[in-house]
């Protein structure tokens, strides 16, 4: 694999980090800003909807850029919202910096996967892709525990200019070791006509229902694992560690598998993951049980990331990078979603392991869109169902030479 992979992931190490290390610091930054921490929480929601926003938007408004320009100009307003984050004494402050460090967050990603795809042979796009979303599952086993670490023993503003650092390494990796490709797409007219075709939404769905399922347990993760499983608080630090392994190796393996086959690959997974899931609802209850399961959580919820990115590029050959841009804000939607309906039962008095339940309905979601998908496909080449997204495409050039 190209060195050039290195620049990407740990550029997504850093924005791992930033985005999942708050989660640790809540009560010190509650603390110290004199919030809530609910309010604190709210910082949060609001890199989701940062991410949300910034991922389909500044990848349309750098559409003319070429990529490597456009990462490091992503990056650049990545550090800028971190240092602003490290500067804050207010808490109005802290949160334009998580903002303005999320607006980055989408867009990278969806440019970087299409980057990277671009760095090796065909065969071989979907674990280049997996590689670069590496640096998010490390900042998910050493970033975050590290940066809480710190954050509490030298003040929450220090993780932040850690983090900063990171991004600076990251930047200078980019302008060294990633080569030039060319822009991204063209006008926004062209760019916004893939998501005429119904294979883009439908993979859009996938991704949503996919990590939904995932977050309405994970989010929740630490009551039921003190609760139901009875670990000690402290041992859940070491339970996100297994989950953390378990993101790592699901990952890789996602992406060889999406290699072979993206769709084939991507209904197993989920497959896999409603199983899991299922399990979770009564592993829960052995200390034992649960921590094997919580592994096999980790893998089977990240191994889904490389095919449904991978997916997505296929489905939106016009413009990839905007429909991957798409894709990550649908992963934020579904992890927003998910964590909303886990807490949902949680409230109605289902109880802790209520969640899992949850997530395995929402896989079996995306599951069910996967193979609407597939059907979809079929009829397409069978030419009995809607046109070919080639045959828009064809037509778009037809009505640009026309006009």
């Amino acid at each position: 694999m190209p060195v050039a992979l290195l620049a990407l992931a740990i550029s997504a190490f850093a924005i791992g980090t930033t985005e999942f290390v708050i989660m640790g610091l809540l009560p010190e930054v509650a603390t110290d800003l004199g919030v809530s921490i609910p309010s604190a929480g709210l910082l949060i929601s609001g890199y989701a909807l940062g991410v949300v926003i910034g991922a389909p938007l500044l990848t349309v408004l750098g559409g003319r850029l070429p990529r490597k320009k456009m990462l490091l100009g992503l990056m650049v307003l990545f550090i800028a919202g971190n240092l602003v984050s490290a500067l804050a004494d207010t808490y109005g402050v802290l949160m334009s910096g998580r903002v303005i460090a999320a607006l980055a967050h989408g867009a990278f990603f969806g440019v970087g996967s299409v980057v990277a795809a671009d760095l090796v042979a065909p065969q071989r796009r979907a674990s280049a892709i997996a590689l670069m979303f590496t640096g998010l599952t490390v900042a998910n086993v050493l970033g975050v525990p590290m940066g809480t670490a710190l954050g509490q023993e030298l003040g929450w503003r220090s993780t932040f200019w850690a983090v900063t650092v990171l991004g600076v390494i990251g930047l200078l990796g980019i302008v060294f070791l990633v080569p030039r490709q060319q822009a991204q797409g063209g006008n926004l007219r062209s760019e916004l006509a893939v998501f005429r075709n119904p294979q883009v939404w439908l993979a859009l769905l996938m991704t949503a229902f996919g990590f939904a399922g995932v977050f309405a347990s994970f989010t929740y993760i630490a009551p039921m694992m003190t609760e139901v499983a009875g670990f000690s608080s402290g041992a859940v630090t070491w339970l996100l560690v297994l989950f953390g392994v378990g993101l790592f190796a699901g990952n890789l393996l996602g992406g060889k598998a999406a290699d072979r086959s993206v769709m084939k690959s991507t209904i197993i997974i989920l497959i896999a993951l409603a199983a899991i899931l299922t399990a979770f609802v009564f592993t829960a209850h052995s200390p034992v049980l649960a921590a094997i399961t919580i592994v096999l959580f980790g893998a089977a919820g990240f191994a889904t990331v490389p095919p449904l990115q991978m997916r997505v590029m296929q489905t939106a050959e016009g413009a990839p990078a905007l429909a991957s841009a798409a894709n990550i804000a649908a992963f934020n939607l579904g992890n927003a979603g998910g964590a909303w309906l886990g807490g949902l039962a949680i409230e109605r008095g289902l109880g802790y392991t209520a969640p899992n339940w949850i997530g395995a309905l929402l896989a079996v979601g995306g599951l069910a869109v996967a193979i609407v998908s597939v059907l979809l496909d079929r009829r397409v080449r069978s030419g009995t169902g809607p046109e070919s997204f080639e045959a828009l495409q064809k037509t778009r050039k037809i009505d640009a030479v026309a006009n």
